[in-house]
């Protein structure tokens, strides 16, 4: 079966950084709904469409078709005292934004000088990716993934 919209993508992924290390695999598979859900980076989901089980894709994402752009407002120097537990380089933190009410993530980038560099940034913000995909399984997605807009069961969303 050919992968198209309202399909259970089911697949092992690898992501490498422009010096072509390694960042991030798959050790179980992935599956996210096809056509549009926001379940997957949308370069890597349009060089899937089509594709079927055991066919691979490989392709290199701008930040911007990945986990986007550093922005620098997002990095912040605190005291350490506002901190509930004494913080080290590469703890996370959750603060909401009073502008938005969104939820920002912060990991701790430094800490000297009672002064702590958090940045809410993704980690790989600003990097060019290579994504490459190896395709597990397709299926037709039930009437209810579809309508919640994720996969269900194995390796998709539990209720």
């Amino acid at each position: 079966m050919a992968i198209q919209k309202n399909s259970v993508v089911i697949l092992h992924y690898e992501m490498f950084d422009a010096n072509d290390q390694l960042l991030d695999k798959t050790e179980q598979p992935i599956a996210y709904l096809h056509g549009g859900y926001d379940g997957i980076f949308p370069l890597v989901e349009e060089a899937l469409h089509g594709k079927e089980a055991g066919d691979v894709v490989d392709i290199v994402l701008q930040p911007d078709d990945a986990f986007g752009e550093q922005d620098p407002e997002l990095v912040r120097i605190e005291d350490v005292s506002v901190f509930p537990v004494e913080v080290e380089v590469g703890m996370m933190f959750e603060a909401d934004d009073p502008e938005t009410g969104d939820v920002w993530v912060y990991r701790v980038t430094d800490v000297a000088d009672g002064k702590a560099v958090v940045d809410g940034n993704h980690p790989l913000a600003g990097m060019k990716i290579r994504f490459k995909a190896t395709v597990d399984s397709v299926r037709d997605a039930s009437e209810e993934e579809i309508a919640h807009g994720h996969v269900h069961g194995e390796h998709g969303h539990h209720h």
